[in-house]
């Protein structure tokens, strides 16, 4: 029978498991890096077409500084339309350390009670996943913009359809911060759909391979057993992210993996499941395959290919139309804003979102694309957990 962890043995496991790491990243003279946070370096010209659309500076507080440590990593506190001017986490020592990285002084020990705080007017939830659609919730309904980390809801249809409502009720921005819609390949996919050279898209495949033979510590060992769709919306964006629609049925297949957490009576979501294969009908009468993987080591990572009825991008565009746009990510970062982890996605989310508020318009990733991703992939582990049954997918759009 799997046991929650208390938070005492929590504290010491994770300790256990950061010594471990430290002691194998010396014997190996180099740091351990979980596959997808490399950071990308930033090109000498990020910046040179930025413009400031306001000087206006949006007070932020940041939710969270976990393993991942995402309460800083996605550059709020560098940005200069952005004071962050409270942050949270349940842990002491990772809240005080999170203020230090984010040159901020208000601390609070919950996102509660920083909630309670007027002069806060957006938050970024980077809590545990289980937790992002009640974080979401509780600051929409506070009257806070707010950005959160993916996915948008974690395996409940009942939480997409909260959170939903609360955006609408609210009227506030909310953005879910999807690395993959800013890597190269999907922005450059993304580029060409929008500029009329791919047509109706055919066929779709996206990937997320990150092999955990040890899960990830988390909160309160959420990472242990986890499904893999119930974590879809890297691979989901290599529709979704491109053109902007949705999946409206699907069929998913998956196997029993060897790993020990992966047994169902080892975790407590009764998972089997390593490697979950989707394959989905699009809103436009095309396919998508989509795959999330925790069990096949190799060539790990965010990955993604498209075929259209005028090109295809399969590493590059070959296609019917030869007169292409700019097809890299514009170099409009603000100064001092990195791109980041998850191929140089990071500054990118947090400057869409930032602009978003400025302009008074809808995020890139907005609540209908990032409840079109995760509510997906709740369905395909539904259908793999009926051996693969055909299911329908609940829709949403603006």
């Amino acid at each position: 029978m799997f046991r929650l962890k208390s938070r005492r043995s929590f504290i010491a496991s994770a300790g256990a498991g950061a010594l471990f790491s430290s002691v194998s990243a010396r014997a190996q003279d180099r740091p351990p890096v979980i596959p997808g946070f490399e950071k990308s370096p930033a090109a000498a010209d990020a910046s040179k077409d930025w413009r400031p659309v306001s000087d206006r500076r949006i007070r932020v507080g940041i939710a969270g500084y976990g393993v991942c440590k995402f309460g800083a990593a996605f550059s709020f506190q560098d940005h200069p339309n952005v004071e962050v001017v409270a942050v949270t986490d349940l842990f002491p020592d990772r809240c005080a350390e999170l203020a230090k990285v984010c040159r901020c002084r208000k601390t609070y020990p919950s996102i509660e009670e920083m909630l309670q705080e007027d002069r806060i007017e957006a938050v970024f939830v980077a809590t545990d996943a289980p937790s992002h659609a009640d974080h979401c919730i509780q600051t929409l309904r506070k009257g806070k913009h707010v950005a959160s980390a993916v996915p948008a809801v974690f395996g409940s249809l009942e939480d997409a359809d909260r959170l939903w409502q609360a955006v609408k009720e609210s009227g506030k921005k909310y953005m879910m911060f999807e690395t993959s819609c800013f890597h190269q390949d999907l922005y450059a996919m993304r580029a060409l759909y929008r500029a009329g050279h791919l047509g109706r898209i055919v066929y779709a495949e996206g990937e997320y391979y990150h092999y955990m033979e040890q899960p990830i510590p988390s909160f309160r060992d959420w990472r242990v057993g986890l499904p893999p769709q119930y974590y879809p919306t890297h691979s989901n964006a290599y529709y979704i992210g491109i053109h902007g629609g949705s999946f409206t049925e699907v069929s998913c297949m998956a196997m029993p993996s060897r790993i020990e957490h992966l047994k169902s009576e080892n975790n407590r979501y009764r998972n089997s499941y390593g490697t979950e294969t989707a394959l989905f009908r699009t809103s436009e009468g095309g396919s998508a395959r989509m795959c999330v993987s925790w069990d096949t080591p190799g060539h790990e990572g965010e990955m993604g290919r498209i075929r259209a009825q005028k090109g295809a991008v399969v590493g590059g565009f070959q296609g019917l139309d030869k007169n292409l746009p700019e097809m890299r990510k514009p170099s409009t970062l603000p100064p001092g804003v990195e791109p980041g982890g998850h191929g140089g996605s990071h500054g990118y989310l947090t400057h869409e979102f930032v602009n978003a508020i400025l302009e008074d318009r809808t995020p890139l990733v907005n609540i209908a694309w990032a409840l079109n991703m995760t509510v997906a992939g709740i369905v395909a582990h539904q259908s793999a957990v009926k051996g693969g049954e055909l299911m329908k997918i609940p829709q949403y759009s603006l």
